[in-house]
């Protein structure tokens, strides 16, 4: 620990709260959106994935701002947007209810809310947590590289990783309890905890982050510009992110398409956040010997072995409603297909994303750190917008809303939707194939660019 510096272990602290803000609410962003606001899977799964992208997209540009006016600017500003955000998402829909539109419960009954226009207010909210969500992408991980050097960088990276999984496991444990003991109102609830933590960061930021680590900043918009033009004109490196991009389209499935597919399949006693914190848990246990174990090979090497992995754990998801038996285990075979699925995802991620940060934190030069680390999130940018939109019309053509095959008294036509179901498992072939594709394409890259490096060095 003596290692690394006072505003590296803040910031890592930080972006465990944030983590944890965040995890609680996005692993039940698709349930929320259409549980409490009334939206369809296509339409959640649309607002989810442009939500998510724009999260990722703005790093790009948020990373550039926050190079020029200063990390601890940038990041109290974050938590601003993000405590404000949050605390909205729980606080409009009690202005909805109290206006006579909704009614929240164990079951939420509209009242007039699917033909308002106020339907839409969620818009706002969302664009605080993203643009608050942009900052933190590009500060925190530009933070690790301006505090490590580039003989403890990897291991720093590897610290970094395993305090997102922690916020990710402990967020994810608050949301399976509110759902069961208090229904969708539970889903609107989460997000004051949510707010709760982000507020807590801001806190911590204001009184203990101090860095002596001030490149670049104070720099001209004109300067601002060339070094962004300069990261976006970099063909290897978006070829790289578009790459890297398949694997996320795979692990983001734990968000836009898990908790839906298991609750409709199993039932109500389904545990999505439970099921997902296997992978926080599995990076947590596993990061730092598997950063160890590849860290005399490339970053190439390891993603790698990575996306080799990643569309096995699909497949295997594809097996729930295939194995048969009533319980393996003590869990239901989609639940059980469904966590070892998640723990590949999560060796697979341990291979990859640690190793990833580090590629590109080693491209930045000094003072734009912030910049090419928010450049190196591009990846979820593409990965989120057509994961999140390709789940909701997977969802509605395998796995359809169970409200939609229930009679006027609310009774299930369990013959009907059993028939709408049974094909349920076609929705991770399709993530099987996106998987093998970016495996073949990070191989041909890695030769690729491996002869042009090889080439380099001869002439010179």
């Amino acid at each position: 620990m003596a290692k690394f510096s006072k505003p590296f272990w803040v910031a890592n602290f930080v972006e465990l709260l944030e983590r944890l803000a965040y995890y609680a609410v996005f692993i039940v962003i698709t349930l929320y959106l259409s549980n409490v606001w009334g939206f369809s899977d296509i339409e959640a799964g649309l607002i989810a994935g442009l939500f998510s992208a724009s999260l990722y997209l703005l790093p790009v540009f948020s990373g550039a701002i926050a190079d020029k006016i200063g990390f601890r600017s940038a990041i109290i500003f974050a938590f601003t947007m993000l405590t404000l955000g949050y605390a909205g998402l729980g606080i409009l829909p009690t202005m909805l209810e109290n206006a006579g539109l909704v009614d929240y419960g164990m079951v939420t009954t509209y009242t007039g809310l699917n033909e308002s226009h106020l339907r839409w207010s969620i818009i706002a909210p969302l664009v605080l947590v993203v643009i608050g969500g942009a900052f933190i992408k590009s500060v925190i991980s530009g933070t690790i590289a301006r505090e490590t050097t580039p003989e403890n960088r990897a291991r720093g990276y590897s610290i970094f990783y395993m305090m997102v999984n922690i916020g990710a496991f402990t967020g994810k444990t608050v949301v399976d309890p509110l759902r069961r003991s208090m229904g969708d109102q539970g889903l609107v609830y989460l997000n004051y905890f949510s707010a709760a933590m982000t507020l807590l960061a801001l806190i911590s930021v204001y009184f203990f982050y101090k860095s002596s680590k001030t490149e670049g900043e104070g720099k001209s918009f004109a300067e601002v510009g060339r070094s962004f033009m300069k990261v976006m004109l970099n063909g290897r490196l978006l070829l790289l992110i578009i790459i890297v991009s398949g694997f996320w389209m795979i692990q983001s499935q734990m968000y836009a398409t898990m908790p839906k597919y298991v609750i409709r399949l199993i039932g109500e006693d389904a545990s999505p956040g439970w099921y997902a914190n296997v992978n926080p848990l599995v990076v947590f246990i596993s990061v730092n010997f598997v950063t160890s174990l590849m860290k005399k090979y490339s970053a190439i090497k390891s993603m790698m072995i990575g996306m080799l992995i990643i569309p096995f754990s699909a497949l295997v998801m594809s097996l729930g409603t295939q194995v048969g038996g009533d319980h393996l285990l003590g869990l239901h075979p989609v639940a059980f297909m469904m966590v070892i699925g998640i723990a590949f995802q999560a060796i697979a991620e341990c291979f990859i994303s640690p190793r990833y940060l580090e590629f590109f934190s080693l491209q930045a030069p000094k003072g734009e750190e912030g910049l090419y680390l928010g450049f190196s999130h591009l990846h979820s940018f593409f990965s989120f917008l057509f994961a999140f939109g390709l789940s909701g019309f997977l969802l509605d053509k395998y796995c359809p809303d169970p409200r939609l095959y229930t009679d006027e008294a609310g009774v299930l036509d369990t013959l009907s939707y059993a028939a709408a179901t049974q094909h349920a498992h076609y929705i991770w072939y399709v993530f099987v194939g996106i998987g093998l594709i970016s495996a073949i394409a990070l191989y041909i890259y890695g030769r690729v660019t491996k002869n042009i490096d090889s080439k380099k060095e001869n002439v010179i």
